[in-house]
């Protein structure tokens, strides 16, 4: 394991700066989640360990802090790296199929991490269209650049963007499964309203959550590969394809409409400021607001971010 001094955090000279933490990224969170959920353990994980489905809003929103801030905190990003990693010590046990699963098995922590990066290839085609080869294989760099700020094994990451692609492939094929995790995800039917709806009367929100819903999964099912979508069992036809992409694409050209500085979670906006000398580049990092802070009762357990509680060493207040 490297030292804390040999890890070199990306900046904003990398394509991953210019590209990631958009909240655009948002509408990848079913994709994201599903994706991740269906590796066994992960999944397992997922199912028994986590409260995400009593609080789904804010435990994305409050998640996306220190997700970002891997890739945002400059030289902190280190120290927040370690942070992440720390949340998922206790997350162990043995799945209904009596298989052993521990969040830091490499296997399992490296899938998530490549989700995260997949994600994101994804999302640029189909918002901005097609990367270079070249792009390609610079993300890739990137992505193991930023994976290795973790501090776990390195041995899972392919060695080339080529490798990668028949990794995921191999894992969509071969080991991913249709679990209650997955389909947890994928069940929107009783989700909340999201936080900048909430001045909708939930009367409202209770008429326009079905079509709502319906369009979310048929987005998230265009984004499978197609062995994703077989395991699942859903179908896609061409003319459902050509409408996701022309989808992807208007709302790609919409965003270009709104401020560049806007367009970026607080925790990504943050780490353009201090890049560009908006604020001090010691300024403090941006934490999630405390209405995102999980129950009271869990704000002690080790696996949740809780933002500013935190004290440096990683733990909870």
């Amino acid at each position: 394991m490297r030292s804390q001094s040999e890890l070199v955090p990306l900046g904003p000279d990398s394509l991953t700066w210019k590209y990631f933490g958009g909240w655009r990224g948002m509408l990848f969170g079913p994709w994201a989640g599903s994706m991740q959920n269906m590796h066994p353990g992960l999944g397992a994980a997922v199912e028994e360990h986590s409260q995400f489905f009593d609080e789904r809003w804010e435990r994305l929103y409050r998640s996306l802090y220190p997700i970002y801030g891997v890739v945002f905190d400059g030289p902190r990003a280190p120290e927040t790296a370690a942070q992440v990693r720390g949340y998922h010590d206790t997350i162990k046990g043995i799945d209904k199929k009596g298989r052993r699963y521990h969040a830091l098995d490499p296997d399992t922590f490296y899938w998530a991490h490549a989700t995260f990066f997949y994600s994101l290839v994804v999302s640029i085609e189909w918002f901005d269209g097609p990367l270079s080869l070249a792009d390609k294989h610079r993300l890739f760099d990137e992505h193991v650049q930023w994976y290795r700020l973790y501090g776990v094994s390195m041995r899972p990451v392919p060695e080339s963007w080529e490798d990668f692609l028949a990794y995921w492939d191999r894992m969509c094929r071969e080991v991913l499964e249709d679990n209650k995790a997955t389909r947890d995800v994928l069940d929107l039917s009783h989700l909340d309203r999201p936080p900048f709806l909430r001045w909708v009367p939930a009367s409202v929100w209770t008429v326009l959550r079905p079509p709502m819903t319906r369009g979310f999964l048929w987005l998230t099912i265009g984004l499978y590969d197609p062995p994703v979508r077989a395991l699942l069992g859903y179908t896609f036809s061409e003319r459902e394809e050509r409408l996701h992409r022309a989808i992807g694409r208007s709302i790609g050209l919409g965003e270009k409409l709104i401020p560049r500085r806007y367009r970026y979670h607080p925790r990504a906006r943050a780490g353009w400021d201090r890049a560009s000398g908006r604020i001090p580049a010691d300024a403090p990092v941006v934490h999630t607001p405390d209405r995102n802070l999980p129950p009271a009762h869990l704000l002690d357990s080790p696996m949740h971010y809780t933002g500013a509680h935190e004290n440096v060493s990683g733990g909870t207040r």
